[in-house]
Parts: C-alpha cells; structure tokens; sequence
C-alpha cells in the first residue's frame, strides 16, 4: 500500500485533493479523479469501487461518503503486487470503518493524525504475519490499556473513550480505528443492547503460553543419550508445568516483545542452532542467553541450542469476568441489560464447546 488520498467533489468544479498520508508525494492528475468520479457514477449502488489502469503498476480503491451535505471520496493507492484485495475480501468493513471516520475528522485538527493512523492500520492488515499483529495488542500502549480495560467486563463506547482520556491520558484517539484490530482478531463483540448504546463485550482473551516443541532436534536424533536427557527433562518440566502464573505474571509476553528473542524462536521451530549463532542473534547478550537458558526455554548440549519451551499465544474464553460482572452489576456500575448480554456472549460458548478445555493455541 502507498498512500491514502482525501478529494472533496465540488458540485461546480470538480475533484478538489484535500490531503494525503505520506505526503511527500504530488497529488495524482485531475483527470485520474474524474475518471474514478465517472466509476463511481456508472456504479452507485456500490461505495466503493476499483479502478486499475492498463499499464500502470498503481492501482486505486476508492469509497464514496457523505458528510454534511459534501461528497468525498478516499482513494488507496497500492502496488499491484500488494495484497490489499485479501482484505477487500476477508475483512470488507475495514475500509468503509476507515473512510467513515476520516471524513468525520475532515474539519478538524484530528485529521492529519487520523489519516496517518488509517494508513498504518490498513498496512498493517496487510504486511504482518498473525503472531506480529497479535504482538502489538501488548506492544502498542493504548491496545494493552483498552484490552485490560475491556477485562472487568461490557463497556460503552463513551464510558471507554473518557477512561482513556481522563485516566490514562490519551487526548487524541480513534477509538474506531483502535477497536478494528480486536474485531478483527474476534476478541470483542461491538453491540447497542437497551439503554445502552455502542457497548464492548470481550467474548476472548489474549495472552502467551508456553508448549513443548513440535518435533525433536535432527541434533539429537543420531545421538540417544542426548535425545533421552533432554525428553527426559522436557517430561519432568511439563508435569510441573504452572501454566496459570505465567499468564498471570506476564513474564513470556515479554520474551516474545523482545524482537531478538522473537527471532531466535521462530529460527529454533525450524532448527537447533550453535551457541556462536544463537549469540549472533541475542546480539551477543550473554546475560539474556543465560536467562533463557535458565527460564527453560533453550536448551544447550554439546555447542547447540535447542527449543525447549516454544512461547505462543493462546486465545481463551475470559470466564473470570462472570464474577466481575457481578460485583459490578451489584454495585450498579453497569445495567442490568448490560450485565446479562455479557453473561449470555460467554455462557453460550461454554454451552457449544465440546470439551472443558476453551481456547485456542495460535
């Protein structure tokens, strides 16, 4: 994706480029938008369409809005070679969430920050790998406050916006925007119920977990009191394994925050690697390699380094809320419709579970 381009119709005299994020560039030529404009008239059943020259490595979505009586139209640029129709198909509201909330800032000073913030949120649909999206839900300051926000239960769209601001001080946010990536990822449910309009619910949880790793080290294959030392002592660990205090503590998610841990486990789900490399990796950080060796989760025999513990995130059904949502609705922090709609959202995942055990290893 390259940029994301705001024109204003003006009724007399034609495409008007209000703005555009990055902004180095020059706006395109006059009548690259009249040409768009003429595909949104032959097609106004659709708000948005796509417009992909013959010869040109750019190609445009664009979706028409209205706002106080104006038209608008937000243009996305991208190469051809983007994957930005994977999103048009898997996730069709994100781009008219996007423009709708642009345009809703169009007369303000929000606006150059907004339109920045959409063309990372859609860029980041497109460029990250799943376990790098589910990492900026921690890496990201104002995702993990919202996320542990929406962990004490329902709240209203309002009620969260003014925590934000008065509590943690975030004074220019989209909370639209913020909110797409939990939709996304399926871990809120976005819902007026009576009474209350615009309410959160968090239907799943997010954290890290520790696993044994998929498949033995080839190392160790050809060399069985090795292999048998380290089965052994993987065995041992897991049977004593507290996987609920790791949640709790938040010590793996700080593992996986650090981008040279990050790289040396995606390497090890692969291979065993030397000492001298896995060094190389951690940047030569001989504290932080006798922390993970210590923390179990590499394992050393003989000048190579295994995977002992692999750390991956795990989505779970967050029924600890049930018991929050009580003392709140006792307190009256919340309404009864809000108590119940919650109550309802997780208690019917119990009921079509097939098993006890709730969540899912990603």
């Amino acid at each position: 994706m390259d940029r994301i381009i705001i024109v204003h119709w003006n009724k007399s005299t034609g495409p008007e480029p209000i703005l555009q994020y990055p902004p180095e560039q020059k706006f395109p030529s006059n009548d690259l938008f009249l040409k768009i404009w003429a595909l949104h008239e032959l097609d106004k059943e659709s708000s948005m369409i796509e417009f992909i020259p013959e010869v040109e490595e750019e190609q445009f979505i664009s979706i028409i809005q209205k706002f106080e009586g104006e038209i608008y139209f937000i243009i996305i640029v991208y190469n051809r070679r983007d994957k930005i129709k994977e999103i048009v198909i898997d996730h069709p509201d994100i781009l008219a969430i996007v423009s709708k909330n642009l345009i809703e800032l169009i007369n303000t000073n929000k606006i150059t920050r907004a339109i920045s913030e959409a063309f990372h949120t859609i860029r980041n649909y497109t460029k990250l790998e799943k376990e790098e999206n589910l990492l900026n839900f921690f890496r990201d300051r104002i995702k993990f406050t919202i996320l542990k926000i929406l962990q004490d239960g329902v709240i209203s769209k309002d009620r969260l916006n003014n925590i934000l601001r008065q509590d943690y001080g975030f004074s220019t946010i989209n909370i639209d925007l913020l909110l797409l990536s939990f939709i996304r990822e399926n871990l809120i449910v976005k819902m007026s119920v009576p009474g209350s309009r615009e309410c959160y619910f968090l239907v799943k949880d997010l954290s890290s977990i520790r696993i044994p790793p998929q498949k033995f080290p080839e190392v160790y294959v050809e060399n069985k009191e090795i292999l048998n030392e380290y089965n052994d002592k993987i065995v041992k660990f897991y049977a004593n394994y507290d996987c609920i205090s790791e949640i709790e503590d938040k010590t793996l998610i700080g593992f996986l925050m650090d981008k040279e841990v990050h790289t040396l486990l995606q390497k090890l789900r692969d291979n065993s690697v030397s000492v001298s490399t896995c060094l190389d990796i951690l940047s030569n950080k001989e504290d932080l390699f006798n922390e993970l060796l210590n923390k179990k989760i590499i394992y050393e025999a003989r000048g190579t380094v295994s995977l002992f513990s692999d750390i991956r995130f795990i989505k779970f059904t967050p029924y600890y809320i049930i018991k929050k949502l009580s003392k709140r609705y006792r307190s009256q922090e919340i309404s009864l419709n809000e108590y119940l709609t919650h109550l309802k959202l997780l208690t019917t995942q119990y009921e079509k579970q097939s098993s006890i055990l709730d969540y899912e290893i990603m």
